[in-house]
This record gives C-alpha cells, sequence and structure tokens, in this order.
C-alpha cells in the first residue's frame, strides 16, 4: 500500500522523535562507559559532553578489581542472587498454584491479607525488632528472607496459573495425577514465560538490593552486597581503599574514575542477562497480568 505525503511526513518526525528519545535515555550509561575508560587527569580537565574516553586508561578497572570490598561484595551478591531469586521463584509458583485452586479453603481472604501488605507495612522498626526477635542480625538471613517473596510477582502467578483452562488440570487428576504432578508436568511448561519474567524481577530485586543489608548488616560489612558498597564508595567517596599505594597518580582524580568503573562493574552483569531473556518479558508480563 502506497503511503500518502502526509504518513510519509508522520514517520520521518517519528523516526527523528525516537532517535532523539533513543540518544538520551542511553547517553548516561555511554558518558559513564568513557569515563570509566578515561585518564584520570584528563577527564578532569574535560567539561560538557563526553563523546569518547578522553584519554584512553584502564587503571580504574584495575584498581577496582584489586579491591578486596568488591570482591566479597560480589561474591556476596552473588550468593544473595542464587538463593534470593531461587527461593523466591520457588515459592511463588507453589504459592500462585496454591491460590488459583478454586477449592481452597478461604481462598479470597488469604488474598485480601496478601494484597493488603503491598499497600500497608508495619514500618522499619517493628520490621527491626522482628529480625532481631528472631535471632538473624548480622546473618545473610536477614538480607533474603524477610523479602523473600513479592506480592506483585505472587499476584503476577497466581493470576496466570488462573489463565490456563481447568480442563487441564480436571483430566490430570482423572488421570491419577496428583498435586505435584498437575504443577510440575502440566501447569508449569504452559507458563514459562511468566515464571521467567519473575526471575528477572527477583534477580534484579536481588542485585540492586542494599537498605535490608544496610539495616540489618551494620555490624558486619563482610556481608555487604555489592550495592551497598558501590552506595559508600559513591556516597561517601570511600575511594581510598582503592588508591592507597597505587601509582595512579593525583588521588582526588583517580576517585572520579574509579566511580564510573565501579558504576559499569556493578551495571554489566544485568545488561548482559536482560537481552536473553527479553523475549519472554512482554509476553510473561500479558500471561500473568490479563485473565483469558
Amino acid at each position: 500500500m502506497k503511503r500518502t505525503k502526509g504518513e510519509q511526513i508522520f514517520n520521518v518526525f517519528n523516526i527523528i522523535i525516537m532517535i532523539i528519545l533513543i540518544v538520551i535515555a542511553a547517553y548516561p550509561m555511554i558518558y559513564v562507559a568513557f569515563a570509566s575508560l578515561s585518564d584520570s587527569k584528563e577527564f578532569m580537565q574535560h567539561s560538557g559532553l563526553l563523546l569518547k574516553p578522553a584519554g584512553f586508561s584502564m587503571a580504574s578497572y584495575n584498581a577496582v578489581l584489586k579491591n578486596p570490598n568488591i570482591g566479597r561484595g560480589y561474591l556476596n551478591t552473588l550468593f544473595y542472587l542464587i538463593t534470593g531469586t531461587g527461593g523466591g521463584v520457588i515459592l511463588t509458583v507453589i504459592a500462585g498454584y496454591c491460590l488459583s485452586r478454586k477449592n481452597l479453603m478461604f481462598r479470597n481472604p488469604l488474598m485480601l491479607i496478601i494484597t493488603f501488605t503491598m499497600f500497608f507495612g508495619g514500618g522499619l522498626i517493628p520490621s527491626y525488632l522482628n529480625v532481631q526477635n528472631l535471632g538473624l542480625l548480622n546473618t545473610r538471613a536477614a538480607v533474603i528472607l524477610p523479602t523473600l517473596i513479592n506480592t506483585f510477582n505472587l499476584i503476577i502467578m497466581r493470576t496466570a496459573f488462573d489463565a490456563i483452562p481447568d480442563s487441564l488440570s480436571e483430566s490430570a487428576q482423572l488421570d491419577g495425577a496428583g498435586h505435584l504432578t498437575i504443577l510440575f508436568r502440566v501447569m508449569l511448561p504452559l507458563i514459562l514465560p511468566t515464571i521467567m519474567v519473575i526471575v528477572l524481577y527477583y534477580a534484579v530485586e536481588r542485585w540492586n538490593e542494599w537498605f535490608n543489608a544496610m539495616i540489618y548488616l551494620s555490624n558486619d560489612s563482610s556481608k555487604h552486597p555489592l550495592a551497598l558498597v558501590l552506595r559508600e564508595i559513591l556516597m561517601q567517596n570511600d575511594t581510598s581503599s582503592m588508591t592507597q599505594g597505587s601509582s595512579l597518580g593525583d588521588l582526588d582524580s583517580v576517585s572520579e574514575t574509579i566511580k564510573y568503573a565501579v558504576i559499569m562493574v556493578a551495571t554489566l552483569p544485568i545488561l548482559v542477562l536482560y537481552p536473553f531473556l527479553q523475549k519472554y518479558f512482554v509476553k510473561g508480563v500479558m500471561v500473568g497480568a490479563v485473565k483469558g
């Protein structure tokens, strides 16, 4: 079909606007990447837009990778990521399946109570006292257990199970299948896109998590995740541990490029993970959000 003159003009303006929006959204990350690869002294003298590294140098990355806090933070974050995401997805799937069963006793009141927690909470002090009374302070469990299940993710999962026709589970029951067989061999293959989206949600949440660690691990910095280490470096300008004994030049200028290198090191894993899960993203959210 031949496009009219007005449609062609609209498409041109639409493409131009989208390119501008892409540049606006992508430039902050590009700036951080170029700054992390810049020579510290040249970067401090640069002003305005940064369209290429100001003198290529890997010194900041060398300093970051040699810092024991970064390595320890990475290992801690990987532990929280694997255990928190794995446990969260498993419990969310099981809870979503149970809450989707029509014959579950008190099904609607339970959903009402669960949904209530999305809008109202006890606050920080009661949460802290609860963790303290359970003996979880300064333990890794204090970071994982309080946020193991996300209510929003649970509602998405439950809705995804609800969207599956009851005839499938009824047919499996007639063949003698129990709930575990129905869940793992009938239901899960049908909601795989939703599960992958939930995995992405939990993984990003765990990777960026720092607040609970700051509150509950205040006396044990050896268990701090990478996000909290990064926050301390950026907010408190604490880069001395990465520049002491180095030959990187002026301390202040090196500190600036190190900050950008730390941001890149902390962000790249999620950026690499996302393209592999992107194909499930839209489909999974729609399956879990719209009941057919």
